[in-house]
């Protein structure tokens, strides 16, 4: 069942697992999470596109999905293979697979190694998804202080792929990760032969140490320290990415895809508290930051936290070169309050492609799925939504993780409720059904007419 459609007043809180949403959204479609990634230790996370199939990451492995009818999804494999966030990312026959926590060793059926002053692995993972149905480890690459996010980066040439690692943490108690920890790790794939993949370069992005931080509480206001970046999101054909780094925003020169350059960085100690993921518009002259604010366990959306703290930050980018910069225009967050049991944060969206506009679909939490319209940069406005009252089991941990734009519809995984497939009608939205992609890793941002 996908649940009560009716649309809640904003003095109102939906009932538990209720839905609700604009007059514009229609909830289509629901698959939970089925077993073996099911349970106690599932938690749905990040999501990737190739043709007629979705990629679905969950902290106990992933999902491949046939979304050739969006209206009536289906499961055609699911790889068992445990580690702490597992996000995808696809590039033709290869999917891509973060794992950050300690594991006994690179395999699918290592276990957990908490203690970090013992061996332990953590890194990249890549499958062969060539047959839908059977998917093959291929191979993977071990990189300091883990994988919490990648981010695809094609060469020039089309022969090999860079992975943008990013991760984040460090500390005296781990034999792999001690501090500072100020890099990125890149690691290159050969297409042609991706078992032969390796890492090549560690930049350090922040050689001064970044945002020393500022201690506090999510209702005091802190700032967290930068010891990483935790995303990275590429825009290979402009040759420039940004980065969401704790407690700093950057933009960088990726024109030699091993010497990312940072050519700007940014803070707002008044308002940011963790940096977590960008999106650059598609004429890439302006770049959307979402703030983490209480790290996706904290209720975050109501009237005492406010407007301003757990926001999206709009900026600008002008200028040229090496003489780019990024200059601050609005704040933006959903208006619609949440319970105090329910955990609502900033998190993973995607542009949805309407030529001309700068329009933007992403996930909160449990403050479900919005859509805001920031073409006009220092006036964002919202044009949908969708969100679920409060999680009928108390136990439950859910709410939207990311919610991308594919193809005429808008797919969420939900950390908790598994696969939703959401359609927008609105004249607003509407253009970008013309738009037609083969493959989709958002945090690799392509053109599109």
């Amino acid at each position: 069942m996908l649940g009560t459609t009716s649309a809640t007043a904003q003095s109102e809180f939906p009932a538990p697992d209720e839905t609700v949403m604009s007059a514009n959204v229609t909830h289509v479609a629901n698959i939970p999470a089925t077993a073996p990634l099911a349970g106690s230790a599932s938690v749905g996370t990040d999501l990737a596109f190739t043709g007629d199939y979705a990629i679905v990451g969950n902290y106990l492995g992933f999902t491949i999905y046939d979304i050739k009818n969006p209206k009536r999804p289906a499961i055609l494999s699911q790889v068992l293979c445990p580690g702490s966030q597992n996000d995808v990312s696809v590039t033709g026959d290869l999917v891509v697979l973060s794992t950050d926590s300690r594991r006994s060793d690179a395999s699918c059926s290592s276990t957990s190694q908490n203690d970090g002053s013992k061996p332990y692995w953590e890194g990249i993972k890549v499958f062969d998804i060539s047959d839908k149905r059977n998917p093959r480890y291929v191979t993977a690459v071990e990189t300091a202080c883990g994988s919490h996010t990648h981010t695809l980066v094609p060469d020039k040439r089309g022969r090999d792929m860079y992975v943008y690692v990013s991760s984040y943490g460090p500390s005296q108690t781990l034999s792999k990760c001690k501090p500072p920890h100020d890099s990125i790790s890149i690691v290159k794939i050969p297409l042609r032969d991706p078992a032969s993949a390796a890492l090549v370069a560690t930049p350090n992005l922040f050689p001064d140490g970044g945002n020393p931080g500022r201690p506090g509480t999510v209702q005091t206001g802190y700032v967290s320290a930068t010891t990483g970046c935790h995303d990275i999101t590429a825009y290979p054909s402009k040759n420039i990415a940004a980065g969401a780094c704790m407690g700093d925003g950057i933009l960088m020169d990726i024109s030699d895809r091993e010497k990312p350059r940072v050519i700007n960085r940014v803070q707002d100690n008044e308002n940011f508290a963790f940096w977590h993921s960008a999106t650059f518009n598609n004429a890439g002259t302006k770049v959307l930051f979402t703030d983490e604010l209480g790290g996706g366990g904290a209720a975050t959306c109501n009237a005492e936290i406010g407007p301003n703290r757990g926001a999206n930050a709009i900026y600008d980018i002008t200028g040229r070169g090496d003489n780019r910069l990024m200059e601050f225009r609005s704040l933006y967050k959903i208006d619609r309050h949440q319970t105090s049991s329910e955990n609502c944060v900033a998190h993973n969206g995607s542009l949805i492609p309407v030529p001309g506009r700068d329009i933007f679909v992403q996930a909160w939490y449990m403050g479900g799925v919005q859509i805001i319209d920031f073409t006009d940069s220092t006036n964002p406005k919202e044009i949908g939504y969708f969100e679920r009252g409060p999680a009928a089991n108390p136990d439950e941990s859910g709410g939207s993780w990311s919610a991308y734009y594919y193809n005429g519809y808008i797919y969420s995984s939900d950390l908790g409720k598994g696969l939703d497939v959401l359609q927008v009608n609105d004249p607003r939205t509407n253009p970008a059904r013309g738009v037609h992609l083969t493959e989709l890793n958002v945090q690799s941002q392509h053109s599109y007419r």
